[in-house]
Parts: C-alpha cells; sequence; structure tokens
C-alpha cells in the first residue's frame, strides 16, 4: 500500500481543509514542533483505511477524530496497492449529546490514468460502503489492522530490544508478534514442511539420475581433447599470418583496381552541355532583342508624359462635380416643397368631410340616449304597475288609482344599450379621427412652409449641360493616360524579361566555362601524368568542349586496358587466399573445429579460441556437474533427514519444546533476512547470525576478518542499522506487500557520529527499497539531508502543513 493524495478536513487538530500530494515522494521527513500535528497526518492514513486509530486505545474509538469545537470532518486518501489505484473517505458528525460516529465510508477503485485532482470524479467502480469498508481495505491492501499498525509506524526501540534481548524474552516477542501460541497451524506447518522435504529428497534424487553421465572417464576425455586444441592453438600463428599477407595483398590489388576504375568512370561521365553549340548565337539574339525594347521604352515614356500633362491642363473634377451636386440638391428640394404643399391641400380638403362625419356621430348618440331613457321609463312604469292597486294612491301623482293602465312589454335594455355603446364608439371614432387629420393638416402645412423657405435660400446652379461636358473631358483625358501608362509599363515588362533573357545567356556562358574548367580538374586529377588533358580554347568555348571530349575518347581507351590487367592481377591474388584457407580449414577439421570457407584469419584464429573456451566450459561443466552430483547426494540425505524431523514433530505437538523450535526456526529466517539487509546497509561490513550454543544475535565483522562478536559491542549508529534489518525483516515477515513505512523514532538521543550513521542508513534504505520512506524527526540535522519535507505547524485556527523544498 502507497499513499498518493491525503486529503483532512476538521481531522484531530487540522481545522482547515488541507490535502497533501505524496504522488512524487518517495524518502521524506515529516518536522515540526511537539504537537503541531505530524502524528496526525499518519492516524489520518490509518483512520482512512480501518476507521480508528491505535493511539487513541480502542480499535473502534473515533471520539479523538474531532476537536470538541467542530461538528464534523473528514478524511480521504488515494493510495495504490498491488498495482491497482483506490479512493477511500470517511466522514464523522457529532450528534446532539455529542458522541463522534462515523456518518459515512466508502471505497473505490479508481482510474490509474486520470490526474491526482481529479481522480476522486473517475470512479471505475465501487467496491465496498458503511461498516464493509474496513474489511474490504484489509483484502485491498493485504494487512489486517493489527500487522498495519505494527508495520506503518515501525516501533523502532521495541526492535532495538529484540536485537539485545535474552532468548527467553526473544521467545516471548516472536510469539505475541508471530502469533505462534496457536498449535494448529503450528501441526500443519509441521506437516507441510514434512512433505516439502519429501518433494525435495524425491527431486534432488531426479536430478541425480540426470547426472549419471559425469564419470572419471568422461572427465579424461574432455581433458585430452582440451590439450590437443591448445597444442593447435599454439602453432596456427604462422599459417595465419601468411593469410593476412595474401589479404594485404588482395586489399592492395583491389586498390589499383578501385583506382583505375574511378578514372574510367570520371571519363565516362563528362559531357557536353545541351546549350553550348548555339549558345553564342543565343547571346547574340538576347543582347539585340534587349536594345530594340529599350527604345520602344523610351517613346512609350514620352507618350505618357504628354498624356499626363493634357489631363494636369483639364483641372480638377472637384469643382463641376460640387456644382451639379448643389444642382441636384435645390431640384430635390423643390419636388419635396412641391409634394408637401400638396398633401397639405389634400389633408385640408379632408377636414369638412370629417367634420361632417363627427357631427353625425355625435347626433346618433344623442338620440340612442335619448331612447334609452324612454325605453328605461317604460321599464320602470311596467315595473310600477305590478304594484298598483286599484283605490291606492299612485306613488307618482298621489291621487287614487280608478283604474289599472295597460301597457305592452317593452324592449329589451340590453339591445338599447349595446346601441348606445355602438353609437359611443363611433362618435369616439369620428372624434380621434378629425382630430389626427386637423393635426396632419397643420403639420404638413408647416412643413410646405420650411422646404419653400430652404429652396429660396439655395444659391442659383450653373448650367448643367457645360458642367457634364467639363467632367466627360476629364474622364477622357485620365482614359488616355491610363492606356499610355499601362502600355509603358507593358513595355517596360518586356524589356525586363529580355534583359533577363541576356542575363540567363550570359550565366549559361560563364556556367558552361566553369563546368568546362571543373571537368578539366578532374580529368587532371584522375588522368595520367604523362597525358595530361589539353589547354582550353579561350575564344570558342564550343571548340574548347569538342577537343576536351576527343582526348576524353582516347584516355577511356587506355583505362579500360589498365582495368583489365588488374582485374586479371587481383583474380590470381584471391586464388592464392583460397588455397591457403583451405588447407588450414582441413588442418582445423581434424581437431573438430569447424569454421565456414571464407573466414577472415580473424575469424579462425577466433574458432580455436571459441574451441578451446568451450572445450575449457564443457571440462568446468562436467566438473561441476560431478560436484553438483556429490551435493545432490548429500541433499537427499538431508531433506530425508528434515522430513523425518518433521514427522516426529507433528507427533509431538503437545510438547513443551515445540514452541521453542518453532521461534528458533522463525528466528534463523528472520535473523537469514536481515542478514542480506544489514550486509546492504552497512556496504558488506556486518551479517547477522545466531549463536549455537546460547541463541543469542551476534554480528559478523567482516571489517575484521569475519570476527563474530555480540550485539551489544555496537555503536549506536550500527545498533540502529542491525535494529532496523531486523524491523524491516519482521515487517517483511507479517506484511510482504508493504509498499511505504514510516519511522518514528526518538533520534534527538543519538550524537552527531551516531546520527549521521542513522541519515546514511535511510539514505540507503531509500535508495535502494522500493518502498516509501517516511521520518518524523525533530532533528534538523537529519531533516536536512531528507530529500522532501513537510513542514508542520500548530497555530490558534489549528495545525497547517506545507511541502518545503528539495533539499540540495
Amino acid at each position: 500500500m502507497r499513499p498518493l493524495l491525503l486529503h483532512l478536513d476538521h481531522f484531530g487538530s487540522f481545522r482547515e481543509p488541507v490535502t497533501i500530494d505524496f504522488s512524487d515522494t518517495e524518502y521524506f521527513a515529516l518536522v515540526g514542533p511537539t504537537g503541531a500535528g505530524k502524528s496526525t497526518i499518519i492516524d489520518a492514513i490509518c483512520f482512512a483505511l480501518y476507521g480508528t486509530v491505535p493511539r487513541w486505545g480502542r480499535e473502534n474509538a473515533v471520539a479523538h477524530a474531532l476537536a470538541p469545537s467542530v461538528a464534523a470532518g473528514k478524511v480521504a486518501m488515494v493510495f495504490d496497492s498491488d498495482g491497482r489505484r483506490y479512493g477511500v473517505a470517511r466522514s464523522m458528525v457529532r450528534d446532539a449529546r455529542g458522541a463522534v460516529r462515523t456518518k459515512e465510508a466508502r471505497l473505490d477503485e479508481l482510474d490509474p490514468a486520470a490526474p491526482l485532482d481529479q481522480v476522486f470524479d473517475t470512479v471505475v467502480r465501487p467496491i465496498a460502503e458503511g461498516e464493509n469498508v474496513t474489511p474490504e481495505a484489509q483484502r485491498v491492501t493485504g494487512l489486517e489492522y493489527r500487522f498495519f499498525t505494527q508495520c506503518v509506524v515501525l516501533p523502532q526501540g521495541r526492535f532495538a530490544e529484540f536485537l539485545h534481548a535474552a532468548p527467553r524474552e526473544r521467545q516471548d516477542l516472536l510469539v505475541q508478534l508471530l502469533d505462534a501460541d496457536v498449535y494448529e497451524r503450528i501441526r500443519q506447518s509441521a506437516a507441510r514442511e514434512e512433505e516439502a522435504a519429501k518433494q525435495a529428497a524425491s527431486f534432488a534424487r531426479d536430478q541425480l539420475a540426470k547426472l549419471s553421465g559425469a564419470t572419471d572417464e568422461a572427465e579424461r576425455e574432455l581433458a585430452d581433447r582440451l590439450a590437443a586444441l591448445r597444442r593447435l592453438s599454439g602453432t596456427i600463428g604462422s599459417d595465419l599470418d601468411l593469410l593476412r599477407s595474401r589479404e594485404d595483398d588482395i586489399r592492395r590489388a583491389e586498390q589499383e583496381r578501385a583506382a583505375v576504375a574511378e578514372r574510367r568512370s570520371v571519363l565516362a561521365s563528362l559531357r557536353m552541355p545541351a546549350a553550348v553549340p548555339t549558345l553564342a548565337e543565343a547571346r547574340r539574339a538576347a543582347a539585340e532583342a534587349a536594345g530594340r525594347l529599350a527604345a520602344e521604352v523610351e517613346t512609350l515614356e514620352a507618350d505618357d508624359h504628354e498624356a499626363y500633362e493634357a489631363l494636369t491642363a483639364l483641372g480638377d473634377r472637384g469643382a463641376p462635380r460640387a456644382a451639379l451636386a448643389a444642382l441636384d440638391a435645390r431640384e430635390r428640394r423643390a419636388a419635396e416643397a412641391a409634394r408637401a404643399r400638396a398633401e397639405a391641400g389634400t389633408a385640408a380638403a379632408s377636414l369638412a368631410e370629417l367634420a361632417a362625419a363627427r357631427e353625425t356621430a355625435e347626433q346618433t348618440l344623442a338620440a340612442a340616449e335619448a331612447q334609452r331613457e324612454r325605453l328605461r321609463d317604460a321599464h320602470a312604469a311596467a315595473h310600477l304597475v305590478a304594484r298598483l292597486a286599484v283605490g291606492e294612491p299612485c306613488p307618482v301623482c298621489r291621487h287614487p288609482v280608478a283604474e289599472l293602465p295597460r301597457h305592452d312589454a317593452p324592449a329589451d335594455m340590453r339591445t338599447a344599450d349595446r346601441a348606445l355603446a355602438g353609437a359611443r364608439e363611433r362618435a369616439e371614432r369620428a372624434r380621434s379621427a378629425h382630430a389626427r387629420a386637423e393635426t396632419s393638416a397643420s403639420m404638413l402645412a408647416a412643413q410646405a412652409d420650411r422646404l419653400e423657405s430652404e429652396l429660396a435660400a439655395l444659391p442659383a446652379p450653373g448650367d448643367r449641360a457645360a458642367l457634364e461636358g467639363t467632367l466627360a473631358a476629364i474622364a477622357k483625358a485620365e482614359e488616355v493616360a491610363g492606356e499610355a501608362r499601362q502600355a509603358l509599363r507593358a513595355g517596360r515588362a518586356r524589356l525586363d524579361k529580355a534583359r533577363a533573357a541576356a542575363a540567363q545567356a550570359e550565366r549559361q556562358a560563364e556556367t558552361a566555362w566553369r563546368e568546362l574548367e571543373a571537368a578539366r580538374d578532374r580529368l587532371l586529377v584522375a588522368g595520367r601524368q604523362e597525358d595530361p588533358p589539353p589547354p582550353l580554347d579561350r575564344d570558342d568555348l564550343h571548340r574548347a568542349w569538342t577537343d576536351l571530349l576527343a582526348w576524353r575518347d582516347r584516355a577511356a581507351q587506355a583505362a579500360q586496358a589498365a582495368l583489365t590487367e588488374r582485374e586479371e592481377r587481383l583474380g590470381r591474388a584471391r586464388d592464392l587466399l583460397a588455397a591457403d584457407r583451405r588447407r588450414l580449414t582441413e588442418r582445423l577439421a581434424e581437431h573438430g573445429v569447424v569454421a565456414p570457407p571464407d573466414a577472415s584469419p580473424d575469424q579462425l584464429g577466433a574458432a580455436v579460441a571459441t574451441a578451446v573456451a568451450r572445450a575449457e566450459g564443457a571440462l568446468e561443466r562436467l566438473r561441476e556437474e560431478r560436484r553438483r552430483a556429490a551435493d545432490l547426494e548429500r541433499q537427499v540425505a538431508a531433506k530425508e533427514h528434515e522430513a523425518k524431523v518433521a514427522h516426529e514433530l507433528a507427533l509431538r505437538l503437545r510438547a513443551n519444546a515445540f514452541e521453542r523450535w518453532l521461534c528458533a526456526e522463525a528466528l534463523a529466517v528472520l535473523v537469514a533476512s536481515a542478514s542480506d539487509t544489514l550486509r546492504e546497509l552497512s556496504d558488506g561490513q556486518y551479517e547477522l547470525a545466531l549463536a549455537d550454543k546460547t541463541g543469542d544475535i551476534e554480528v559478523i565483522d567482516y571489517g575484521e576478518a569475519g570476527m563474530r562478536r555480540s550485539a551489544r559491542t555496537l555503536s549506536g549508529g550500527e545498533t540502529f542499522q542491525a535494529a532496523l534489518a531486523l524491523a524491516l525483516a519482521l515487517s517483511g515477515a507479517v506484511a510482504r506487500g508493504l509498499d511505504s513505512i514510516f519511522l518514528d523514532e526518538g533520534f534527538g538521543t543519538l550524537d552527531p557520529a551516531t546520527l549521521d550513521t542513522v541519515a546514511t542508513t535511510l539514505e540507503r534504505l531509500a535508495a535502494g527499497q522500493e518502498r516509501m520512506i517516511g521520518v518524523v524527526t525533530h532533528v534538523p540535522a537529519l531533516a536536512d539531508r531528507v530529500p522532501v519535507r513537510f513542514e508542520v505547524r500548530r497555530d490558534g485556527k489549528g495545525s497547517h502543513v506545507r511541502k518545503a523544498a528539495i533539499a540540495p
């Protein structure tokens, strides 16, 4: 189990959220004053996995997870175990009675490729929740709670006692730490030991049967062959020197042939450039074309100057354009004024019609109101008739009623109301239309007056035809000037192209001369001194190339004849080498040395040396097999004896000596494992061993010729190394999957020399072990030598942690 990220939120003395990143840390120190909260960080790791902390007293205690003034908190951790990444989180609350309990717990498998700051959002699969988190954490880490609390923070002082303890005290401690008090497990172990010893004995007998060929006779034969090969190796030196001499002759012949072939290749590669025969005529034509076009350009430049002079004489087109714009503006303003006056007249004419419509609508409204009043009175009379009685006074005139009047049923009041509402709406629309018309007529009349005033204020324009004629003349002059400028540009482009062609022809001529000179120089280097190339004719390029090619043809014939002679000489040298190599190969084959037919002298010598080495190896293997056969015979006897002892042990489970035997075996394994670690930590100076008679742990000091002495004679730093080696051996025995350990030791009591040894030991441990090493210390001299430090401090707001810069 290796922690990568730890998050504390109101846990213990950490009152504010803090996240500690261990992902890029292999060896670090937790530093800070006493009570700052260093151990709380280790407590948080344990609490996240198992829900409690050993120094709280009881395994189910969680009261100390929250400070008295805190109502809720949380711990979360990301860790790797057995190649997978996991996230575990626990949250705590304080209930109304003040008791602290775990509110929520969960364990998830996370995506190992996700960034650490986003890893809690990348759950691959949920594993456990609630009470199931602790057993699943034990399964994932491979560590039970009791073993985790023994190994995460190594009780270094306890293991120093283990190093110096008497055999009986050491046995009691082993029984406690290794659970050696369960006899059934001891019996099963003894039975397995018996079976393993039997299988080892059987395997050793099988291996011994495979070595039946390791005899004295076979060893003598291999020794005779090795002696013969060694004699051969001492006598083939002159033969190999002859082969090397033959190869030197071949190399010289090949070099001579290559030189002749190179000369012939240089001669064959000589080619006259294709442009050389016509190059002189091309240069003349290009020069004439450039001169003719230069004259044309001068004429075009004069035409361009004349056209632009004529355009300048006509003046700027801005003034006539401005005059035409003013004339257009006056005409637009006159049209707008006329249109506004006509619209004002139309609006005034419609006022009388709208006034008549308003009057009619108001008369209709008055008639509807009168009709509704009459109908209301009729309904009131009809209602009053129902209440009259003959002889009773009339409620209107107060005279006695002589006869009841008769009334027809009046019309419906709702019809009269709808008619009145419609008349009112029509009257209101007529009034609104008349008011809008009055406003529009007034506005149109005012607009017409304003436009007529503005028109009168405008200046009198000029003659439109004259202005347009002036603009047309300017446009024509601009067109003529543009055509002249375009013609000039085209002429200059043709001139530039002709000049470029002339320059290209000149460059081609210069290139052809350089190629000719370079070719002649190559021929001088590759040719023979007695027949050099002819001198160059500097007046005629074509003739110079022709003379050089004629010389090339004669020289190529001579080179071909020389190449044929060199190839014949090379063939004879190769035949001599093949014959000498064949004779030597046959001689080697007589001694069983096989080499390729075309092997070089070095390869032949190496083949003989290889045969000697193989014969030596075969002889050594045979002798080793004979020694192994003797060892196997001893192993068979030893394993059969071990099987017998284990069998007897299984039959005596209730004997008092059994516990001592088991602890002795466990101690031997622990001391052997610790001895390997101590040898690495001490640069091979110390090993641990058990005294044969007393059973005490002794130290083998190779700095003193392998002298064995008591562990109590070690210095403080040496004692720390030995105790640490035993601690690692025991932690490996109870927790083999442990990928991280923390040392919470009182380093402040060590003297400077011992402290230096301790620091060096921890540095070697961090460099040589695939584990995360954490040290809790108050000693600056030790903390300064740790690559990474987490500084823990505490103030009125709680504990805080900061990852310091890497130590130099």
